[in-house]
């Protein structure tokens, strides 16, 4: 479910080149087309829809260079609960 909604918001604010369904988990986002700008019109996405705020330790390339590891970040921030 988590990963489906990635999709969706990486096809919606991510500017990829590729089809974000046709992405495989792993794939780098990056070389996928996304730009530095675009990644943070997703992570703004991501805070909406999942009720999540990354903290600014988070705010790395490495964090938003897969659906994986976008995917990763949100459990983890699920686990903190929902921002104050």
């Amino acid at each position: 479910m988590i990963e489906s909604k990635i999709r969706i918001i990486l096809g919606e604010h991510g500017r990829l080149a590729k089809d974000a369904a046709g992405l495989a988990a792993t794939d780098d986002l990056y070389q996928a087309g996304m730009s530095s700008h675009a990644s943070v019109n997703v992570m703004l996405a991501l805070e909406g829809e999942f009720d999540v705020e990354f903290p600014d330790h988070m705010l790395r390339r490495a964090v938003f260079a897969s659906i994986a590891a976008i995917g990763s970040a949100i459990e983890e921030l699920q686990k903190i609960g929902p921002p104050s």
